[in-house]
Formats: C-alpha cells, sequence, structure tokens
C-alpha cells in the first residue's frame, strides 16, 4: 500500500515478503553505514591534511617513508620473512600438542595424579608471568652457555624451546577454559554409562571443547606470528634483525615500515578470520 515505511521518500523499495521491522532494520543498516563511511572519510581526511603540516614532517618522511629505500629493501626482508614462517610452522604444531598436556594435566581429578595437577598450575604461573623476551634470553643464551656441542647449541633450537614453552602456558589456560565450559551434567552422564574418566575427556568434553576455543588459540597464534621476531634477538637472521641490518648500511628507518607491512599482510586477513569464526560461534548460540 502506498504510503508504506518501505516507500518513504528516499528509500528503496521493499522486496516482497519483507515485514515493516525488516524494513525499518534494512534503513537503519544504511543509514548507519553511510555514517561510518562519512566519518572515516573526514578522519582519514583530517590525517592525510594536517599531519605534512607538521614541522618534522619532510624530516620523519625521508627517515620513514623513503620510496626508493623501501623497492630497494623489500625483496630482501620477503625473503628473510620466510624464516619467519618456518619457525611459526614448526613452533604451532608443538605448542598445541603440548599445551593441550598442560591442560589435561591441570583437570587432573584423582588424588594420586594431584602432583600432575600442581606441575601444570606452576608450570603456567611461570611462563605465564615472565614476559616472553625474557625467556627466549635466559633459554637462548643460558644453555648454549653450557658448552653443548654442535648443533646442540644453535640459537633456532633453543629459542624454539623458549617460544614453544611460553605459548604452551597461554594456550593450555584457552584448552582449560573450553574444558571448564562443558557442563558437569555431560561428565555425569557419560561416566553413568560406564565411561572411565579418560574416555569421557577424549570422547565426550574435548571434542566439544577445543571446538569452542578455536577463535581465542587463533588469537594466540596471530600473535605468535609476531613475536617469532624476537628470535633475532639471540641470532637468527629473520625479518626483525634483517631490517635492522638494512637500517645500519642505509641510515634510515624505512626497512622497518617495510617489516611492518609484511606482518600486516599476514595478520590481518588472520584477524578478519578469527572475526568470522567469533561471529559464526555467536550465531550458532543465539
Amino acid at each position: 500500500m502506498p504510503g508504506t515505511d518501505g516507500e518513504a521518500a528516499g528509500a528503496m523499495p521493499a522486496a516482497p515478503g519483507m515485514s515493516r521491522r525488516q524494513i525499518r532494520e534494512r534503513r537503519l543498516r544504511r543509514r548507519s553505514n553511510l555514517i561510518a563511511a562519512s566519518s572515516t572519510a573526514v578522519a582519514l581526511a583530517a590525517v592525510v591534511t594536517l599531519v605534512p603540516l607538521a614541522p618534522g614532517w619532510e624530516r620523519v618522511k625521508k627517515s620513514f617513508f623513503n620510496a626508493e629505500i623501501f623497492a630497494e629493501t623489500f625483496p630482501g626482508l620477503l625473503k628473510a620473512f620466510l624464516l619467519d614462517v618456518a619457525i611459526f610452522a614448526w613452533c604451532a604444531p608443538m605448542i598445541a600438542v603440548l599445551g593441550l598436556v598442560i591442560a589435561l594435566a591441570r583437570d587432573a581429578r584423582s588424588p594420586a595424579l594431584y602432583p600432575l595437577r600442581l606441575f601444570g598450575m606452576l608450570y603456567n604461573d611461570i611462563f605465564r608471568g615472565v614476559p616472553v623476551i625474557l625467556v627466549i634470553y635466559l633459554i637462548g643464551f643460558g644453555v648454549p652457555g653450557l658448552g653443548l656441542p654442535r648443533p646442540w647449541n644453535s640459537p633456532y633450537i633453543w629459542g624454539t624451546v623458549a617460544v614453544v614453552l611460553t605459548y604452551s602456558a597461554y594456550v593450555a589456560e584457552v584448552y582449560r577454559t573450553g574444558i571448564e565450559s562443558i557442563h558437569e551434567s555431560q561428565r555425569a552422564a557419560a561416566q553413568s554409562l560406564g565411561l572411565s574418566h579418560w574416555h569421557v575427556m577424549r570422547d565426550v568434553i574435548l571434542p566439544q571443547a577445543i571446538r569452542r576455543v578455536i577463535p581465542a588459540n587463533m588469537n594466540l597464534l596471530i600473535a605468535l606470528q609476531k613475536d617469532v621476531a624476537l628470535l633475532s634477538f639471540i641470532g637468527p637472521v629473520e625479518i626483525l634483525r634483517q631490517a635492522g641490518v638494512y637500517k645500519s648500511l642505509l641510515a634510515n628507518f624505512t626497512p622497518y615500515l617495510g617489516a611492518a607491512v609484511i606482518f600486516l599482510c599476514v595478520t590481518v586477513p588472520a584477524t578478519r578470520y578469527v572475526d568470522h569464526l567469533i561471529a559464526k560461534a555467536n550465531r550458532a548460540r543465539s
């Protein structure tokens, strides 16, 4: 009928079968998107206009945004980044497995297994309480200082150990959160069928818990991809160390900008994927 909300002045025609509520929600969503786009455009215009007016902009532009140096160093940075990817690739599976083992140790309920539970608690307290860079320094420089023969004094090995130990503590807590989110009645129901604690955990609890914590663990994987660069402090020439080499050779900070761009090309899509997983999980629960 003429005069309905769907045919208001300036509104798009309503699709057949849409209710008045759906029409109004669509119109509000379109208005919100328009306001968001306009405010973003104004903010970007302000930045582009005002930043170059700063007194030191020309010096900053020459030191951090040198196009020639960016083009010259970017291929070398990209090649060095492959080492970051390799370290990440062999660390991630070990972190996932060790984190799950620690989480299961913390979930041990038998009095005879209390030492395991205590070990899991102490492990998480220690490695979540010490900054990852300190763990890398302590293990990366301390263990090779024992005079071990090659290849056991390699910074790649002990840097990997430091990262795996630290991130396993965080992943274990995420797993434990997922395990505890499963209602106790499911354990009781499974045990009433004669299943042992191990079978209850393997067949009932873990499949649900792991699905629930995938988004949180994905966030930790994104953080891991960035923190792999910290291994450069104990020797490996990965992207951060390579950017530092270029900075020293060229007396310019633009290579660090190139390294940041490479990291963003990896982490931004991964972050958007995590957002998609979280939204999907929220829709499934609603």
